[in-house]
Protein backbone atom coordinates (compact mmCIF):
# COMPACT_ATOMS: atom_id res chain seq x y z
CA UNK A 1 0.00 0.00 0.00
CA UNK A 2 0.93 3.65 -0.43
CA UNK A 3 1.06 6.23 1.53
CA UNK A 4 -2.54 7.63 0.42
CA UNK A 5 -3.87 4.17 0.97
CA UNK A 6 -2.59 4.26 4.07
CA UNK A 7 -3.80 7.55 5.35
CA UNK A 8 -7.47 6.42 3.62
CA UNK A 9 -7.70 2.74 5.82
CA UNK A 10 -6.19 4.29 8.77
CA UNK A 11 -8.92 3.40 11.10
CA UNK A 12 -8.94 0.03 9.92
CA UNK A 13 -5.25 -0.30 10.52
CA UNK A 14 -5.63 0.61 14.13
CA UNK A 15 -7.81 -2.18 14.43
CA UNK A 16 -5.36 -5.14 16.09
CA UNK A 17 -7.44 -7.78 14.51
CA UNK A 18 -6.76 -6.14 10.76
CA UNK A 19 -3.70 -3.98 10.95
CA UNK A 20 -1.63 -3.87 7.75
CA UNK A 21 -1.41 -7.16 7.37
CA UNK A 22 -5.40 -7.60 7.46
CA UNK A 23 -5.81 -4.45 5.49
CA UNK A 24 -3.34 -5.62 2.81
CA UNK A 25 -5.41 -8.93 1.92
CA UNK A 26 -8.50 -6.65 1.27
CA UNK A 27 -6.55 -4.07 -1.38
CA UNK A 28 -5.47 -7.43 -2.87
CA UNK A 29 -8.61 -9.44 -2.93
CA UNK A 30 -11.09 -9.77 -5.29
CA UNK A 31 -15.22 -9.76 -4.19
CA UNK A 32 -17.67 -10.61 -6.48
CA UNK A 33 -21.33 -8.78 -6.32
CA UNK A 34 -24.39 -10.47 -8.26
CA UNK A 35 -27.30 -7.70 -7.97
CA UNK A 36 -26.53 -3.41 -7.79
CA UNK A 37 -29.84 -2.80 -6.50
CA UNK A 38 -31.24 -2.79 -2.49
CA UNK A 39 -28.55 -5.10 -1.15
CA UNK A 40 -25.70 -4.71 -3.86
CA UNK A 41 -25.60 -0.79 -3.31
CA UNK A 42 -24.74 -0.88 0.33
CA UNK A 43 -22.49 -4.12 -0.17
CA UNK A 44 -20.54 -2.11 -3.34
CA UNK A 45 -20.41 0.88 -0.95
CA UNK A 46 -18.56 -0.25 2.24
CA UNK A 47 -16.47 -3.18 0.15
CA UNK A 48 -15.16 -0.28 -2.00
CA UNK A 49 -14.72 2.25 1.03
CA UNK A 50 -13.01 -0.07 3.36
CA UNK A 51 -10.57 -0.90 0.54
CA UNK A 52 -11.01 -4.51 -1.43
CA UNK A 53 -9.17 -4.04 -4.24
CA UNK A 54 -10.95 -5.26 -6.89
CA UNK A 55 -14.98 -5.53 -7.42
CA UNK A 56 -17.07 -7.10 -10.15
CA UNK A 57 -20.50 -6.24 -10.56
CA UNK A 58 -23.27 -7.93 -12.27
CA UNK A 59 -26.48 -6.65 -13.22
CA UNK A 60 -28.36 -6.29 -16.39
CA UNK A 61 -30.87 -3.97 -15.44
CA UNK A 62 -31.46 -0.22 -15.44
CA UNK A 63 -31.89 2.32 -12.65
CA UNK A 64 -36.06 2.97 -12.15
CA UNK A 65 -37.50 6.04 -10.17
CA UNK A 66 -38.61 3.41 -7.97
CA UNK A 67 -35.65 2.04 -6.92
CA UNK A 68 -34.14 4.87 -5.50
CA UNK A 69 -35.98 4.76 -2.62
CA UNK A 70 -33.38 1.95 -1.25
CA UNK A 71 -30.79 1.28 -3.70
CA UNK A 72 -28.26 4.33 -2.47
CA UNK A 73 -25.78 3.78 -4.98
CA UNK A 74 -28.09 5.14 -7.58
CA UNK A 75 -28.71 8.71 -7.88
CA UNK A 76 -31.27 11.23 -9.49
CA UNK A 77 -29.52 11.08 -12.88
CA UNK A 78 -28.59 7.70 -13.02
CA UNK A 79 -32.34 6.69 -13.72
CA UNK A 80 -32.21 4.79 -17.46
CA UNK A 81 -28.50 4.10 -16.83
CA UNK A 82 -27.57 0.52 -16.39
CA UNK A 83 -27.14 -0.13 -12.70
CA UNK A 84 -23.50 -2.09 -13.27
CA UNK A 85 -22.30 1.17 -14.48
CA UNK A 86 -24.16 3.63 -12.17
CA UNK A 87 -22.71 1.82 -8.95
CA UNK A 88 -19.22 1.83 -10.91
CA UNK A 89 -19.62 5.74 -11.53
CA UNK A 90 -20.22 6.07 -8.05
CA UNK A 91 -17.59 3.58 -6.20
CA UNK A 92 -15.26 5.71 -8.58
CA UNK A 93 -15.96 8.69 -6.29
CA UNK A 94 -15.77 7.10 -2.90
CA UNK A 95 -12.59 5.64 -3.63
CA UNK A 96 -10.72 5.53 -7.46
CA UNK A 97 -8.18 3.06 -6.30
CA UNK A 98 -10.42 0.44 -6.50
CA UNK A 99 -11.44 -1.67 -9.65
CA UNK A 100 -14.69 -1.70 -10.81
CA UNK A 101 -15.61 -4.44 -13.29
CA UNK A 102 -19.11 -4.47 -14.49
CA UNK A 103 -20.96 -6.90 -16.27
CA UNK A 104 -24.29 -5.38 -17.55
CA UNK A 105 -25.70 -8.06 -19.54
CA UNK A 106 -27.60 -11.20 -18.54
CA UNK A 107 -24.74 -14.17 -18.12
CA UNK A 108 -24.78 -17.65 -18.59
CA UNK A 109 -24.23 -20.70 -16.19
CA UNK A 110 -20.87 -20.72 -18.41
CA UNK A 111 -19.91 -17.27 -17.66
CA UNK A 112 -20.51 -17.45 -14.27
CA UNK A 113 -18.48 -20.13 -13.48
CA UNK A 114 -15.61 -18.14 -15.17
CA UNK A 115 -16.54 -15.10 -12.82
CA UNK A 116 -17.19 -17.47 -9.65
CA UNK A 117 -13.59 -19.00 -10.27
CA UNK A 118 -12.00 -15.47 -10.40
CA UNK A 119 -13.09 -14.29 -7.53
CA UNK A 120 -12.06 -14.55 -3.20
CA UNK A 121 -15.76 -14.39 -2.13
CA UNK A 122 -18.78 -14.23 -4.41
CA UNK A 123 -22.00 -11.77 -3.04
CA UNK A 124 -25.48 -12.68 -3.65
CA UNK A 125 -27.43 -10.03 -3.41
CA UNK A 126 -29.92 -11.03 -6.27
CA UNK A 127 -33.83 -11.15 -6.28
CA UNK A 128 -34.27 -14.48 -7.60
CA UNK A 129 -34.65 -18.29 -6.88
CA UNK A 130 -33.04 -18.93 -9.83
CA UNK A 131 -29.94 -17.20 -9.69
CA UNK A 132 -29.38 -17.98 -5.99
CA UNK A 133 -29.49 -21.96 -6.89
CA UNK A 134 -26.99 -21.11 -9.84
CA UNK A 135 -24.43 -19.51 -7.61
CA UNK A 136 -24.64 -21.84 -4.54
CA UNK A 137 -23.94 -25.09 -7.19
CA UNK A 138 -21.35 -23.14 -8.86
CA UNK A 139 -19.80 -21.89 -5.43
CA UNK A 140 -19.79 -25.45 -4.42
CA UNK A 141 -18.25 -26.70 -7.04
CA UNK A 142 -15.30 -24.17 -6.93
CA UNK A 143 -15.34 -24.31 -3.54
CA UNK A 144 -15.61 -20.39 -2.84
CA UNK A 145 -17.43 -18.42 0.03
CA UNK A 146 -20.77 -17.18 -0.43
CA UNK A 147 -22.53 -14.84 1.62
CA UNK A 148 -26.14 -14.77 1.10
CA UNK A 149 -29.24 -12.05 1.80
CA UNK A 150 -31.96 -11.55 1.17
CA UNK A 151 -35.08 -8.69 2.19
CA UNK A 152 -38.62 -8.34 1.42
CA UNK A 153 -41.01 -6.38 3.36
CA UNK A 154 -39.97 -5.79 6.33
CA UNK A 155 -38.31 -9.16 7.02
CA UNK A 156 -34.69 -10.15 5.88
CA UNK A 157 -32.02 -12.72 6.31
CA UNK A 158 -28.22 -13.09 6.24
CA UNK A 159 -25.76 -16.00 6.36
CA UNK A 160 -22.68 -17.56 4.78
CA UNK A 161 -22.19 -21.09 3.11
CA UNK A 162 -18.38 -21.80 3.19
CA UNK A 163 -17.43 -25.04 1.16
CA UNK A 164 -14.19 -24.77 2.30
CA UNK A 165 -15.31 -26.60 5.60
CA UNK A 166 -17.00 -29.81 4.92
CA UNK A 167 -19.06 -29.57 7.49
CA UNK A 168 -20.75 -26.16 6.05
CA UNK A 169 -24.35 -26.36 4.66
CA UNK A 170 -25.00 -24.65 1.40
CA UNK A 171 -28.09 -23.00 -0.01
CA UNK A 172 -30.07 -26.03 -1.20
CA UNK A 173 -29.78 -27.68 2.62
CA UNK A 174 -31.87 -23.99 3.17
CA UNK A 175 -33.95 -23.92 0.50
CA UNK A 176 -34.52 -27.69 -1.53
CA UNK A 177 -35.10 -26.71 -5.34
CA UNK A 178 -38.50 -28.20 -5.79
CA UNK A 179 -38.32 -26.50 -9.45
CA UNK A 180 -40.50 -24.22 -9.16
CA UNK A 181 -39.82 -20.43 -10.27
CA UNK A 182 -41.27 -19.01 -7.46
CA UNK A 183 -39.42 -14.89 -7.69
CA UNK A 184 -40.33 -12.28 -4.34
CA UNK A 185 -39.18 -9.14 -6.49
CA UNK A 186 -39.60 -5.56 -3.94
CA UNK A 187 -41.55 -4.36 -7.16
CA UNK A 188 -44.15 -6.97 -6.89
CA UNK A 189 -44.05 -7.15 -2.84
CA UNK A 190 -42.52 -3.80 -1.83
CA UNK A 191 -39.60 -3.61 0.71
CA UNK A 192 -38.95 -0.97 3.71
CA UNK A 193 -36.06 1.27 2.98
CA UNK A 194 -33.56 0.66 5.72
CA UNK A 195 -33.77 -3.02 5.71
CA UNK A 196 -31.84 -3.29 3.00
CA UNK A 197 -29.56 -1.32 3.89
CA UNK A 198 -29.36 -3.49 7.26
CA UNK A 199 -28.95 -6.49 5.14
CA UNK A 200 -26.21 -5.46 2.93
CA UNK A 201 -24.10 -4.22 5.38
CA UNK A 202 -24.21 -7.30 7.17
CA UNK A 203 -23.21 -9.27 4.09
CA UNK A 204 -20.43 -6.47 3.17
CA UNK A 205 -19.65 -6.96 6.89
CA UNK A 206 -19.14 -11.41 6.22
CA UNK A 207 -17.49 -11.19 3.40
CA UNK A 208 -14.34 -8.60 4.70
CA UNK A 209 -14.25 -10.95 7.42
CA UNK A 210 -13.91 -14.05 4.98
CA UNK A 211 -11.54 -12.25 3.09
CA UNK A 212 -9.50 -11.21 6.00
CA UNK A 213 -9.73 -14.20 7.74
CA UNK A 214 -10.83 -12.73 11.01
CA UNK A 215 -13.67 -13.49 13.52
CA UNK A 216 -15.88 -15.77 12.85
CA UNK A 217 -18.36 -16.21 10.24
CA UNK A 218 -22.22 -16.88 9.72
CA UNK A 219 -21.15 -20.28 8.62
CA UNK A 220 -23.76 -22.63 10.05
CA UNK A 221 -25.82 -20.01 11.08
CA UNK A 222 -28.99 -17.80 9.65
CA UNK A 223 -29.68 -14.23 11.15
CA UNK A 224 -33.20 -13.15 10.61
CA UNK A 225 -34.01 -10.04 11.39
CA UNK A 226 -37.81 -8.55 11.60
CA UNK A 227 -37.35 -4.68 11.73
CA UNK A 228 -40.60 -3.95 13.14
CA UNK A 229 -40.31 -5.37 15.99
CA UNK A 230 -36.64 -4.49 15.95
CA UNK A 231 -35.64 -8.03 16.61
CA UNK A 232 -32.65 -10.13 15.30
CA UNK A 233 -32.98 -13.88 15.83
CA UNK A 234 -29.98 -16.19 14.99
CA UNK A 235 -31.08 -19.69 14.73
CA UNK A 236 -28.36 -23.31 13.59
CA UNK A 237 -28.39 -24.10 10.11
CA UNK A 238 -27.34 -27.86 10.14
CA UNK A 239 -25.91 -29.33 6.41
CA UNK A 240 -28.10 -31.94 5.00
CA UNK A 241 -26.96 -34.86 4.78
CA UNK A 242 -28.69 -35.93 1.56
CA UNK A 243 -28.50 -32.29 -0.07
CA UNK A 244 -27.98 -33.50 -3.89
CA UNK A 245 -25.46 -30.43 -4.26
CA UNK A 246 -23.63 -30.20 -1.14
CA UNK A 247 -23.30 -33.74 0.37
CA UNK A 248 -20.43 -36.17 -1.30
Amino acid sequence: MNDNQLLRYSRHILLPQVGYEGQEKLVNSHALIVGAGGLGSPVALYLAAGGVGMLTVCDFDTVDLTNLQRQIAHTTPSVGTNKAISVQQTLFEINPTVVVNTITTKSTEAEFTKLVNLADVVIDCSDNFATRYMLNRLCVQLKKPLVSGAAIGFEGQVTVFDMRSDDSPCYHCLYPDAGEDAEMRCSENGVFAPLVGMIGTTQAAEAMKLLMGIGESLQGRLLLLDVQSMEWRSIKLPKDSHCPVCSH
